[in-house]
């Protein structure tokens, strides 16, 4: 599942009153039907028997044939092998969105770890496909792929699996793994969500959960925004135990399975799975740390003179600006804010995400029990993408529902890929995401009726790229540091706790003072917990985008056809090939130099407002 930064997881529709009375209108639920009508129809049964049935006989099949077969016949195994995929996907997405829905209901989550045990036990027969699709000879494979453009569509997922070739341990130890998984990464991972989700903040007397606390560190209150602050903290700081045993193990976990397949670092697999080299990580990352003072540094200290203030504690940082207007976005209003941008970039992209609004394919209110966060889920290739919102009228959800929006769009047209070739590499998962973004904040920055609108805007979208870039750059940090540090022996709370508060001085800077308390922030951020290093990607997102939307604005020929194709491609391209068309290249060190460059041009705007 993509899923959007932590800043802060019938009838279709429930009203929402967030605060004080106020109405945001009928926001949409799920409608889970497209995937199946109830966890007991007959269909999911129907769909395992099949499973049983295709998963054997693709085994007895082909086990121990895979480096014999002719291209014809090696295209057949492909084939069948995307079609069971497709089914587990759908058994698994149905599963997984109804118990995002209500983490708290025990019936979810017990048929979302009945059908988990399900699947990891269907798909035991398939695991020699892998390993034996990894032992075929280089120049033998090439031979098949050159015999039959068919099967030569699929070079792209058979190059990725194959990344992972010097990697591969026994069949006996992959089998192993695949079967113990469920009772691993999968488990510790169940014991994170529920946590968070069972969590509760005491704020002004009452209860209330994380997402509507997160919410308050936004509020135009400060001291409202301070007591949000110091009930998650509170909450956190009890918890941490907990958070620093499921760190700990998953981390454990990662650095022994790692050391037995000899992946060189703990962020390989990532990288391997992206599909990108580790040397361009490395440049991005060392990019964004290099403009830490021009960027974060320099902003900070100037919403700290907005606010009148010599510095900002933690809690200021998400601070609306002193003029702001204090008013929620109704969903209507939302709805038709971006839905105007993709339209007038192209009208192709407002069709494809019209369905999203009336057929139940967006899941918006908070309600409890909900996983906090956003997501766009892609599903199964044969269905349609699912959004998840925690909207509650703020202008950041309105630019949430731009991002998540973009990724259905992205899904939508890739699906075209099938089930193997559609899934997007991280590293270009957030591209259609922050492209809606950036449409969204770029109209409303053209139609801003006065200077101190204009302020407003610029202002909250640097805080979003800071909080994409800069922020996700510093968790990627905090990742790297913390692992490296565990695999020198197990972490106390105390010491996650010191590295946390490294990245945050660093990437910060000297204008903040950081609470007591604040050192355990770390602990609800999902990205730590159920993607290792996934968090690069989204500042590899936003750079491309400033890059690629910068040749938008030069007012490159044909560029909305070549977008689309792009966003088409799914994961059959490269990212060196996908940009080629833009005179992109991703791998260059002052690529990146460009996309920083268009946030440090917005604050020097922002200096120059203040005459």
């Amino acid at each position: 599942m993509l899923m959007r930064p932590s800043a802060m997881p019938d009838s279709h529709f429930s009203a929402a009153e967030p605060s004080g009375g106020v109405t945001l209108g009928d926001l949409p639920s799920w409608d889970l039907d497209d995937l199946y009508s109830a966890p007991d129809c007959a269909e999911i049964g129907a769909d395992i028997d099949w499973l049983k049935g295709e998963t054997t006989g693709f085994a007895s099949d082909y086990e121990g044939k895979l480096a014999s077969l002719d291209a014809a016949e090696m295209l057949r195994v492909v084939e069948r092998y995307e079609v069971m995929q497709g089914k587990m996907g759908r058994i698994m997405s149905y599963a997984g969105l109804r118990y995002y829905q209500n983490t708290s209901d025990s019936e979810r989550a017990k048929f979302m770890s009945d059908m988990q045990g399900a699947i990891t036990d269907l798909s035991n027969p398939l695991v020699f496909f892998t390993l034996e699709m990894n032992r075929i000879d280089d120049a033998v494979l090439e031979g098949l792929l050159a015999k039959n453009p068919a099967l030569n569509r699929y070079k792209p997922v058979l190059d990725r699996l194959r990344a992972m070739k010097p990697y591969q341990l026994s069949d006996e130890l992959e089998k192993f793994l695949h079967d113990t998984s469920v009772v691993g990464a999968a488990a510790w991972n169940r014991l994170f969500d529920e946590t968070m989700a069972g969590l509760v903040f005491i704020v002004d007397g009452e209860e209330t959960g994380l997402e509507a606390t997160l919410n308050l560190l936004s509020d135009s209150d400060r001291a409202r925004r301070e007591v949000g602050a110091r009930a998650l903290a509170e909450v956190f700081m009890k918890n941490l135990p907990l958070f620093a045993r499921i760190t700990n193990t998953l981390a454990k976990e990662k650095e022994i399975e790692d050391r037995w397949r000899g992946l060189e670092t703990p962020q390989k697999s990532r990288h391997l799975a992206n599909d990108v080299e580790p040397e361009v990580v490395q440049a991005l990352r060392d990019a964004v740390v290099a403009a830490y003072p021009k960027l974060s540094h320099r902003y900070y200290a100037l919403k700290a003179k907005w606010l009148g203030l010599e510095k900002l504690e933690m809690w200021d940082r998400n601070a609306p600006l002193p003029d702001e207007e204090d008013r929620l976005v109704s969903w209507d209003e939302a709805r038709e804010i971006v839905m105007d941008a993709y339209e007038g970039f192209d009208p192709r992209l407002s069709k494809i995400l019209t369905p999203f609004f009336e057929r139940g394919w967006i899941d918006a209110g908070v309600k409890p029990g909900k996983a906090p966060g956003a997501f766009a889920h892609p599903t199964v290739t044969d269905v349609h993408p699912y959004v998840m919102l925690n909207y509650l009228g703020k202008p950041r959800d309105v630019m949430t529902l731009a991002h998540e929006l973009g990724h259905g769009v992205h899904q939508v047209l890739a699906a075209g890929q099938g089930e193997l070739l559609a899934d997007t590499p991280l590293t270009l998962a957030e591209t259609a995401s922050v492209f809606g973004e950036m449409l969204t904040f770029r109209k409303l920055l053209s139609e801003a009726p006065d200077q101190a609108t204009r302020k407003r805007l610029l202002a909250g979208k640097v805080e979003d790229m800071i909080n994409t870039v800069v922020r996700q750059i510093a968790f990627y940090d905090f990742e790297c540091r913390l692992h490296a540090a565990r695999a020198k022996g197990e972490l106390t709370p105390d010491q996650i706790n010191e590295i946390w508060m490294e990245v945050q001085h660093e990437s910060l800077g000297e204008g903040f003072n950081f609470m007591e308390g604040y050192e355990s922030f770390w602990s609800y951020i999902p990205h730590f917990i159920h993607s290792p290093f996934y968090v690069y990607a989204y500042a590899f997102g936003d750079g491309l985008v400033n890059a690629l939307y910068a040749v938008y604005e030069e007012g490159d020929a044909g560029f909305q056809d070549k977008y689309l194709e792009m966003l088409k491609a799914g994961g059959s391209k490269h990212h060196k090939e996908l940009l080629a068309p833009f005179g992109l290249d991703a791998s260059d060190p002052a690529f990146w130099d460009k996309g920083l460059g268009m946030i440090s041009a917005m604050i020097d705007e922002l200096e120059a407002m203040e005459g």
